[in-house]
């Protein structure tokens, strides 16, 4: 059993890895860490962990060395105290968008500030399995992955990776998502009765994910728009790209096919009957499978290419928990084969 630490484990990321990681085989949870809640149970905070542990939050202050250790902070901390994470552990798997771009410029474009340890990005592996699984073997420090940039990515990605895109053109991201994209601290527009029954665009052009996709799939055109529904859990990706010329609908069954065949984790869903004919973030709550689905215009080369997960686990915790089991040499599936449920 390799001992592992969580470091901001009071909000809904950091909730949901301890649940992944107090039934992992192969791992032992230490320590968990709250600056708010310090001596206090964590069921207190994540109740569905009742009677599953009884860990209590301690100041990271407190923290001892580790074999693992999980970042789960606010976007712009990891980077600041880096070198000391470093010291407690052999392994950093941080969930924060601090280490998923690889050049600084590149950063402080997109999040408006300089990146406090530069030095520092490209000794992470961006961890996402699909496109990262022969880095991530080899990998001591992972990055997060941000769900709206996974969900885009996984979408196109393969159909991209068989040359089928037009990458002249560009491609259109609509993703609808769930509060707890929010995150634990509530603000005005995460107020029930202003949240509640909603499909509001909040961010029409310049999302800060936009730039995982730019940098994952080599894509210069980009734009993603995003929109909060009434749902909990759950991103779901609509993305408008363009084919090559002469590209049929049988070049992407084959393209997808091939893609879901290679990773166990994603599906493709294109049926011809049933209620759930194309993917839907509903069936996956708690699972950290990826549905993908894709529809073509032949005549036009309008490409609808569609991906829907539960932003917490394979937008978050469960790609985290996957590309570990990968850096440590386990079956990357290990601890994450629930399946989610159904009706829900």
């Amino acid at each position: 059993m390799l001992k592992v630490s969580i470091v901001g484990a009071s909000g809904y990321t950091g909730g949901e890895l301890l649940r992944l990681l107090l039934d992992h085989p192969r791992l032992e949870v230490h320590q968990v860490t709250s600056r708010r809640y310090v001596g206090q149970y964590v069921y207190q905070v994540h109740p569905n962990l009742r009677k599953r542990t009884r860990l209590k939050f301690v100041t990271p202050d407190a923290l001892e060395p580790v074999d693992v250790l999980f970042l789960a902070l606010p976007h712009g901390e990891a980077q600041k105290h880096i070198a000391r994470w470093a010291d407690l552990a052999t392994y950093i798997v941080d969930l924060s968008a601090d280490f998923r771009l690889r050049d600084a410029d590149f950063y402080a474009r997109w999040y408006g500030q300089a990146h406090a340890a530069p030095e520092w990005l490209n000794r992470f592996v961006y961890g996402l399995p699909e496109l990262h699984r022969a880095e991530l073997r080899t990998a001591r420090y992972i990055s997060g992955v941000g769900c709206n940039a996974t969900a885009t990515n996984l979408a196109l990605w393969p159909a991209l990776r068989a040359g089928l895109i037009d990458t002249t053109r560009p491609v259109i991201a609509e993703i609808k998502v769930g509060s707890s994209e929010g995150g634990i601290t509530p603000n005005p527009g995460s107020h029930h009765p202003e949240r509640a029954n909603v499909v509001r665009t909040y961010a029409a052009f310049g999302h800060r994910h936009t730039a995982e996709v730019m940098q994952e799939l080599g894509l210069a055109h980009v734009h993603l728009t995003m929109t909060s529904v009434d749902m909990v859990r759950g991103a779901m990706a609509t993305v408008h790209a363009w084919v090559r010329p002469g590209t049929t609908e049988k070049d992407l069954w084959r393209a997808y096919r091939a893609v879901t065949k290679e990773n166990p984790f994603l599906r493709l869903v294109k049926e011809r009957r049933g209620v759930y004919r194309v993917p839907d973030p509903k069936i996956l709550a708690g699972s950290n499978y990826a549905d993908l689905g894709f529809a073509l215009d032949e005549e036009t080369g309008h490409l609808v290419a569609m991906a829907a997960i539960d932003n917490l686990m394979k937008g978050a915790a469960g790609s985290a928990l996957q590309s570990l089991n990968l850096a440590l040499g386990w079956d990357e599936t290990l601890g994450l084969e629930f399946p989610g449920l159904h009706p829900i």
